[in-house]
């Protein structure tokens, strides 16, 4: 086990959904840490590789979520890079945030996998905090969920979940050359989701389903980055297509438990007040 007093972990989107959690899971474990991103000092840009060196001074572990995802183009290349420079810097034990079912992310992997440094992977597919502090809130508050994604079935999982076995990787033994592929307890749709969330919630939450060229448009007339339009049509054209409708294992081995279920997500979320629309 690697103590507080021997560590320094660099968490790379260290202010986003699984980012934040990892950083405040490891503070809590008396851990050092170092927030990677273009806000921070000294500053994490991926577009920047100059920027890298200085966050990976004195570093032993890091955590890689990859901004926006491992399936957009140049990531393989980016995921290369960071690994001689982490490798070059002394850092020994990589933790990396994976897409299920996304080959590119695989091809990510299997970088990590070869960079002669201990390794764990992550493996997620879509998160059950979509709902409350990502792209589909919004939706939510609106007490409608247009998406399509028909009838597909989707174990959505708990980003608490993942951040907790990245912080369990990242500073105790017995995660090295382990692929945590993980999911929720259940398989739902869309449909299943918005009943959940109105129970949660207390007031009716639909699910329409609509044709992909119209949300493409949708999102594109939002006025959403390139990249974050270019990944939602890449999620839900490629990735949403019943690829990934089956259970794992990866929280119970990771954790010694069962993995968070969407419902309790839900009631959790709905008593902080994230869905009551504004008076």
């Amino acid at each position: 086990m690697t103590t507080p007093s021997q560590s320094l972990t660099l968490v790379l989107g260290g202010t986003g959904k699984t980012g934040r959690r990892v950083v405040e899971g490891l503070k809590a474990k008396g851990h050092a840490v170092r927030i990677g991103s273009r806000s921070n000092v000294p500053s994490f840009d991926w577009d920047n590789e100059k920027s890298w060196d200085a966050c990976l001074e004195g570093v032993t572990a890091a955590y890689v979520a990859y901004a926006p995802d491992l399936a957009v183009p140049g990531a393989t290349d980016a995921i290369e890079s960071f690994v001689r420079r982490a490798k070059a810097a002394g850092v020994r034990r990589l933790v990396l945030l994976s897409g299920r079912g996304e080959e590119e992310a695989q091809a990510c992997e299997r970088i990590v996998q070869m960079s002669g440094l201990e390794w764990t992977v992550v493996r997620a597919s879509w998160f059950n905090q979509n709902f409350s502090e990502g792209a589909f809130v919004d939706m939510v508050l609106n007490g409608a969920i247009t998406l399509p994604a028909s009838d597909t079935l989707e174990p959505f999982v708990d980003v608490d979940d993942i951040a907790e076995i990245a912080v369990v990787a990242l500073t105790e033994d017995g995660h090295s050359e382990e692929i945590y592929e993980v999911t929720g307890p259940r398989l739902m749709t869309m449909a299943d989701i918005a009943s959940d969330l109105s129970d949660a919630i207390g007031r009716p939450i639909a699910y329409e389903d609509i044709p992909h060229s119209v949300f493409v448009d949708v999102i594109a007339r939002s006025g959403a980055p390139k990249e974050v339009a270019w990944l939602l049509d890449y999620l839900f054209a490629t990735v949403l297509d019943g690829r990934n409708a089956k259970l794992t294992d990866g929280v119970q081995r990771a954790l010694g438990r069962p993995p968070k279920d969407f419902a309790d997500y839900a009631r959790e979320m709905a008593a902080t007040g994230v869905w009551t629309p504004a008076a």
